[in-house]
């Protein structure tokens, strides 16, 4: 009985001893540059970043009417998000442009 038990632990002692399995490390491949978290300018607004501040009446007529919106801040307007619309948001009391942003 006692050279069972001590065949037993002397097993026990060599499983013991062996080193944990480690998978090897993978490949990460090439490294990218983290994703922006900025959305894309699709409406131009970029551009137009200069009109803040000026006075409505400087915004330029619109090329195509439908990819534009002009209203003042606190009008109702369709939540409807359009990456390719340009929204132009003034002041109703000052007239002053208060935003230019896609959506």
């Amino acid at each position: 009985m006692r050279k069972l038990i001590f065949a037993a632990a002397l097993a026990l002692a060599a499983c013991a001893s062996e080193a944990p399995y480690e998978p090897a490390p993978r490949d990460p491949g090439p490294s990218r540059p983290p994703p922006s978290r900025e959305p894309p300018d699709r409406c131009g607004a970029a551009a137009l970043q200069s009109l803040v501040g000026k006075p409505r009446t400087e915004i330029p007529v619109p090329v195509n009417p439908r990819l534009r919106r002009v209203a003042c801040t606190t009008c109702p307007v369709t939540m409807d998000f359009n990456p390719e619309r340009l929204n132009i948001f003034f002041d109703v009391e000052t007239g002053v442009v208060k935003e230019v942003r896609c959506g």
